[in-house]
């Protein structure tokens, strides 16, 4: 027999440590009966934080994956539920990449409420570069590894044109 052992998610950094967030509203579609949000809907959540992230560093990861430079796949999610969120809020999602493997990126996500430090929601999403044409991995681009290393290490956003292969990839959609 298998035994499972799933380790809760650990907060390694404080609230005022991460370096992007995203404020999100609580749509009725997203709620059960209650109001309250639904386990499915923070997905949701990941992938809107996950876009905005990489819209903040200055690209959409939905045109970059179009053109083929690097397209993703989730493989890990974890989720790990503190207090609810309820229809009609506003609330906070921040993110960090946490790791950045050969062909894998690691995001750690924490949904509070907004303007407050009540943790709602404790995320880990996995993703790890797809080639679709051979549905295959792919290995994460130097440049982008580049960009979101700077970009962790120091709050600060490199300009796209020091990433001649990145930019050609904005530039094709």
């Amino acid at each position: 027999m298998t035994v499972w052992r799933i380790r809760p998610l650990e907060r390694s950094m404080a609230k005022s440590d991460f370096k992007f967030h995203t404020p999100i509203r609580v749509r009725w579609m997203e709620c059960d009966r209650q109001g309250i949000v639904f386990f499915g809907a923070y997905t949701n959540y990941a992938e809107v934080g996950q876009a905005e992230y990489f819209r903040h560093l200055g690209f959409s990861i939905y045109d970059v994956a179009e053109v083929g430079y690097f397209d993703t796949a989730v493989v890990r999610t974890v989720l790990e539920f503190k207090s609810p969120a309820r229809v009609d809020e506003l609330v906070d999602l921040y993110l960090r990449i946490s790791r950045i493997g050969n062909t894998s990126i690691t995001a750690d996500m924490e949904l509070y409420h907004h303007d407050s430090d009540r943790l709602l929601t404790t995320m880990q999403v996995v993703t790890v570069g797809y080639a679709s044409e051979s549905g295959t991995t792919k290995p994460v681009p130097d440049e982008l590894r580049r960009l979101i290393t700077h970009f962790e290490d120091t709050g600060e956003v490199l300009p796209l044109e020091s990433l001649p292969g990145l930019v050609e990839a904005t530039r094709k959609h």
